[in-house]
Formats: structure tokens, C-alpha cells, sequence
């Protein structure tokens, strides 16, 4: 068996949180003349910057100027900090195939603050699996689908990118995970019509994910 890393996504992969998060969004965008709805963040934008959801809008609808943007993103995030410690839950299964792999180094890669990533963790009882391995785009400085948020991830964790495991529901992070040069495990329980990109495995419940990582494993081993 090869020695891995696994690099999970938050947002749809580990929590539940994407519905919440669009709730949020579609409750404070309108407000400052970006019209949106919590559907059109699941079909068009879902594991994408929230500013770039922002500038998409607004070369729709007019560009905010500085302060407005500000204000409305801290309202955006403090709704959804809200929402998260009043409803967010693990992905279905999800915490019983982390306890299969306890074995494997694992770290979170999110497009999202780590202080989101820290409070979908806390609240869900998902922090003990990932020993403090949190690796956020506005830490580091480079958001999905750039590639290089998950080579600085498997930098830090001590791994080639070709021994580390991406795991990821959105079409953003699994194409910057096969641009790593990593396995991938496209999440796809989202009825969204998108199709798995080439050289991703992919999986519809967290159940699924012990069995791909083993056969990935396997796969790696038999190369050496």
C-alpha cells in the first residue's frame, strides 16, 4: 500500500454547508443591487471565490464601489455564521469513512476563510481527523481551480503531489487537483448534470471513499 496524503475540500465535501451559504448569499446580494438566487449559486457558482461571484455580477448588474462591497460581504459572512452554528451538519456518512481512515495524513483545502473552515469543523466534530492541517485560499493567497492551492497544501504536509489524494465536489477543485498532478475523487452527490472530468474517480456518498482511496493505494504501489 502507498503512503498518502488526503487533501479534502470543506464546502460539500466535508459539511454540508453550500445550501447555507447560498441562503446567505441571496439574502444580502439583492440588497445591494446584485440580484441572485440561492439555485443559481448551486448550478453556476457552486466552490467558487465569493468575490468572483461578485465580479461576475456585477459586470451584469454595475460595479459596487469599495465600502459597499465591504459591508455587504461582512453581512454575507456573519448571516452564514450564523446559519452554520444553527444548522450545518457533516456530509452524510462522512464522519464514519474519516474514522475508516484515520491511518492517512489529512488536510482541508477550502476556497473559504479559515475561519469558516475552523467553525464548519468545530461544529460538526470533524476538526479531530485533520489535526490542525487548514489550508485556506485567503491564507495562502491563491484560490481554485489555480492548481497551486493544493501543491502549497501537499508542500506543507510533506507529500509529492503525485502521493496525495484530492477530494472534492466541485468542478473548481477537482480540476485544480488533476492540474496538481494528484488523484482525484470528484464528489458528485449533486444532481447538477456536471460531468467528472477525465483522470478523476468519482463517488456519490462519503461510504464510497474508504474502498477509492484503498484501490488508489493499491494502484500507486504497483507502480513501484
Amino acid at each position: 500500500m502507498a503512503e498518502l496524503c488526503l487533501l479534502f475540500d470543506s464546502d460539500g465535501t466535508l459539511v454540508d454547508s453550500e445550501i447555507l451559504l447560498a441562503e446567505a448569499m441571496s439574502s444580502t446580494l439583492p440588497r445591494y443591487g446584485l440580484p441572485f438566487t440561492s439555485d443559481r449559486y448551486m448550478n453556476e457558482f457552486r466552490g467558487m471565490r465569493f468575490m468572483s461571484i461578485v465580479r461576475t455580477l456585477e459586470a451584469a448588474h454595475g460595479v459596487l464601489e469599495e465600502e459597499p462591497t465591504r459591508r455587504m460581504e461582512s453581512e454575507m459572512r456573519a448571516l452564514l455564521e450564523e446559519l452554520m452554528k444553527a444548522h450545518l451538519t457533516a456530509m452524510p456518512g462522512m464522519s464514519a469513512a474519516l474514522m475508516e481512515l484515520e491511518g492517512y495524513p489529512c488536510g482541508v483545502v477550502s476556497n473559504g476563510p479559515e475561519r469558516k473552515v475552523r467553525l464548519a469543523l468545530d461544529t460538526t466534530r470533524l476538526a479531530r481527523f485533520f489535526d490542525g492541517h487548514i489550508y485556506s485560499a485567503y491564507t495562502l493567497g491563491v484560490w481554485k481551480p489555480d492548481p497551486r492551492i493544493y501543491r502549497l497544501a501537499a508542500e506543507q504536509m510533506g507529500f509529492s503531489p503525485s502521493h496525495c489524494v484530492v477530494i472534492d465536489d466541485a468542478i473548481v477543485g477537482v480540476q485544480a487537483g488533476l492540474d496538481a498532478g494528484m488523484q482525484v475523487i470528484h464528489f458528485a452527490h449533486h444532481d447538477d448534470g456536471h460531468e467528472t472530468p477525465r483522470g478523476a474517480l468519482r463517488m456519490h456518498h462519503a461510504r464510497e471513499l474508504p474502498r477509492l482511496v484503498a484501490q488508489i493505494s493499491q494502484r500507486l504501489a504497483a507502480q513501484y
